[in-house]
């Protein structure tokens, strides 16, 4: 099967196309700028922007499936890095040019915790992306996965810094809000499996590990990764301290988190439904032993 891969020099993009290419599948990935995959023998590269819809003609033609992984954690406005733009118009563009070059599978990267009302614009924006994916005459499969670990994520690498370098790790609110974390080689196996499994077609899976921990949890088993028999030593912060404060300088790009990302957080990311294991055959990864790897 050739697969037409957005996202391709990302982190869980890079992954994918290393199981596309085990399992025997070929590659064109859409870049931004020629070289960006080198590293990969044998992939396509094929210079475009999904927020162009005119730099995707006939981008996709002679491929058989699509797998559309463009997605940002944090608004930007000013460089015109919006999640309107990075999910909805991408998503768009996308749909409309599979549609019109005659790719009917269509795999789409959504994210644990998209609802309907959601209250963060992230999930707001990941849903309208969403129900277009669902409006269309694709065969198509959405995929939610919860916070994504592996050696080059930046949600465990970024809490292993912290633990590293500070004698007391801030901690928002009471810390009890509960996490699901999935490993990026079983994401990566997922979209991989989907992709001749006709029965997956028309359904949304959750995708997450198979064990959730609570935030302090999460916290100490990585100090224990790193040689903190004890765990790592938190301080609690007050939200009603936090929000205001993270409001005023989320602007500020270096600054580590945005409203958005600290609403995300509190709300938990967990599953309620994990038959994407049983539908696509994952043996899925213990985060323990996983992260013990590359810590």
């Amino acid at each position: 099967m050739k697969v037409f891969i957005t996202g391709g020099s990302g982190f869980v993009g890079q992954e994918i196309i290393h199981h596309l290419f085990s399992a025997g599948h070929s590659v064109r990935a859409l870049v931004r700028a020629e070289g960006s995959l080198t590293h990969f023998n044998g992939v396509e590269e094929s210079i475009g922007d999904t927020t162009q819809p005119e730099s995707l003609w006939e981008q996709l033609l002679g491929c058989d499936a699509v797998i559309h992984l463009v997605g940002i954690i944090r608004e930007f406005p000013k460089k015109e890095v919006t999640f309107k733009n990075l999910h909805v118009k991408s998503t768009a563009n996308v749909l409309q040019a599979a549609a019109e070059q005659g790719v009917k599978r269509y795999l789409q990267m959504s994210a644990n915790g998209t609802r309907e009302y959601a209250v963060s614009k992230y999930h707001q924006t990941k849903w309208e992306a969403e129900e277009m994916v669902r409006q269309s005459n694709l065969d198509w499969t959405i995929f939610r996965p919860s916070l994504i670990y592996g050696p080059k994520d930046q949600f465990i690498n970024m809490l292993a810094q912290l633990i590293k370098v500070l004698p007391i790790v801030p901690v928002m609110g009471d810390g009890r809000y509960q996490l699901q974390p999935v490993n990026v080689t079983d994401v990566a196996k997922g979209f991989v499996a989907a992709l001749d499994k006709k029965e997956t077609a028309g359904k949304t899976y959750q995708c997450c590990g198979p064990e959730a921990f609570s935030y302090d949890q999460l916290l100490d088993i990585i100090a224990q990764t790193l040689g903190q028999v004890a765990g790592v030593r938190k301080i609690h912060q007050p939200l009603w301290l936090m929000k205001p404060m993270v409001a005023a300088l989320q602007s500020i790009p270096q600054f580590p988190m945005s409203s958005d990302q600290l609403q995300m957080l509190l709300e938990g990311n967990i599953c309620t439904d994990m038959c994407w294991q049983e539908d696509l055959f994952l043996e899925l990864h213990n985060l323990s032993s996983s992260i013990r790897t590359y810590l």
